[in-house]
């Protein structure tokens, strides 16, 4: 009979972790795994017998796996770990980790991110995790099985962290939801000015710069979360991790001071970053994938602020990697605020995987995990902010002219992305309408040098190209007109909006 360690600790995790054969030690001190899977396995998850935003299976089905992941948990050796999803007491939510302690760096990254509990409750949710066990039948052999009905998620045949720290979080989104609130894949910060400290909630999809965006400072700004937040009318922001996953490819010292400081601790996981034989690591170089990862405490930043003691949200950006005509910063009334967020257009990133690396997509809400039919995602966000007034904005964190590589097209860096979070802090940019699109665009940002990142129909005409822009402005109108309406349950005050 196999057994189960109940809640080692961090020592002991990290020693099972270096008992691994794919574990070596970096030059920080730190453990850094090289995995078989290097990213979510969007097509190998299945949600049981509900109405989802993806693909679904049968109780039947589930049972089944159920019947044979309990069979081989029998005679192999397993870790539970044990914590909250949340640190507020009105929406926090006991969460469970049963891992394979073949594959212990998964049970240690996501101690990190769970809050401490003490009580022996059962947890309100639960993944139960086997990455040595196949999934025959199902895409690449591996199942991500989700069952709402009883908040517990079954993992087959995939050695990625994410599929731990989703698992869990995607449970959650069902839960906040039956609340009445919104689960946003986002980040949370406060800025502090000179009418008082100002709270932004940041969307985006994985590797659209949304923890740069969180964790870039602005007049001693704050991180609170990177990843997962809850919106509860009033415009209540919840917390969710006591760390971060992020994303390391590129990392830079100077621009991300404080997340590179925690990556750099002996204490971080590390998932798939290159090290050379002599264990330095190389945070730019990309020859296994640009999907190395990350794992710290929120204690290991330079600073960082508590959900708790900020108060309702005062600002939402939606971030949108894009390639041609969205300017680097647009605001955009309530209906527009719905439906650019479920568009949720951006450049895929190897944070999704092969197949969506480069690619123009459009994910709802940003929000991959969000297991019920997306049309109540922006029903209900439409629904939160008439309960309290949030300001939103719509943020290119990609180019404006085109791809890397086109002489004609220009990169929002990082400095301009900064200087528009600062200007909406402090209610300094000047804004007018866009005629094409009827959101607000900017005519002056301070700090911010480049005039066509702010109104790229400038780029356009500058490089004659007026008419491909035209072309774009029809072309873009008419596919999100078509794109929104497939979700039978969107409101439609939100289609209009973009049309």
């Amino acid at each position: 009979m196999a057994d189960v360690f109940v809640n080692p600790t961090p020592e002991e995790l990290r020693r099972y972790t270096e008992e691994m054969p794919e574990c070596r030690i970096t030059e920080f001190g730190s453990v850094n795994v090289q995995t078989q899977v290097l990213s979510r396995s969007a097509g190998s998850t299945f949600v049981v017998d509900r109405a989802s935003s993806g693909k679904t299976m049968t109780r039947e089905a589930f049972d089944d796996i159920a019947r044979q992941q309990d069979e081989y948990i029998a005679s192999n050796d397993m870790l539970q770990i044990d914590g909250w999803i949340g640190n507020d007491p009105t929406l926090r939510t006991r969460a469970r980790l049963l891992m394979e302690k073949r594959y212990a760096n998964i049970a240690g990254m996501q101690q990190k991110l769970y809050f401490a509990r003490d009580d022996d409750d059962e947890p309100d949710v639960c993944v139960i995790y086997t990455p040595g066990l196949r999934a025959p039948g199902y895409p690449d052999d591996r199942l991500i099985a989700v069952d709402l009905d009883h908040n517990v998620t079954r993992v087959l045949n995939s050695d990625y962290f994410g599929e731990s720290k989703k698992g869990g979080l995607r449970m959650w989104n069902n839960i906040v939801f039956e609340k009445g609130g919104l689960a946003l894949h986002a980040g949370l910060k406060v800025i502090p000015t000179t009418s008082g400290d100002k709270v932004f909630m940041i969307i985006g999809l994985s590797g659209t710069g949304k923890t740069t965006t969180t964790f870039t400072t602005q007049n001693g700004s704050k991180p609170i979360q990177d990843d997962f937040v809850g919106l509860m009318p009033g415009g209540i922001a919840y917390g969710t991790e006591n760390g971060c996953f992020a994303k390391t490819f590129s990392l830079d010292p100077e621009f991300e001071p404080s997340i590179y400081g925690a990556v750099t601790k002996p204490t971080t996981y590390l998932e798939n970053v290159y090290q050379d034989d002599s264990g330095t690591v190389n945070f730019f170089e990309q020859s296994y994938t640009q999907n190395g990862r990350a794992v710290f405490e929120m204690r290991d930043l330079l600073a960082y602020e508590d959900a708790r003691n900020v108060g309702p949200v005062d600002y939402l950006l939606i971030l949108n990697r894009n390639e041609n005509i969205i300017p680097a910063v647009a605001k955009l009334t309530q209906e527009q605020s719905a439906a650019y967020f479920m568009l949720g257009e951006t450049t895929g990133t190897s944070a999704g995987g092969a197949d969506e690396e480069g690619k123009f997509l459009r994910v709802p809400g940003t929000n991959p995990f969000f297991p019920l039919p997306h049309g109540l995602q922006g029903n209900r966000l439409l629904e939160l902010l008439a309960t309290h007034p949030i300001e939103t904005y719509l943020l290119n964190t990609g180019r404006v002219g085109g791809k890397d590589g086109d002489d004609r097209s220009k990169k929002v860096k990082i400095p301009h992305t900064s200087a528009c979070v600062k200007g909406i802090a402090e209610q300094t940019i000047v804004f007018e309408e866009d005629p094409d699109f009827r959101y607000l665009v900017a005519t002056d940002v301070p700090d911010f040098d480049d005039p066509e990142l702010l109104q790229p129909v400038l780029l356009y005409e500058r490089t004659g190209r007026i008419e491909e822009y035209r072309g774009i402005v029809e072309r873009l109108k008419r596919e999100r007109v078509e794109h929104l309406q497939q979700f039978s349950e969107l409101s439609e005050d939100i289609i209009k909006a973009v049309g």
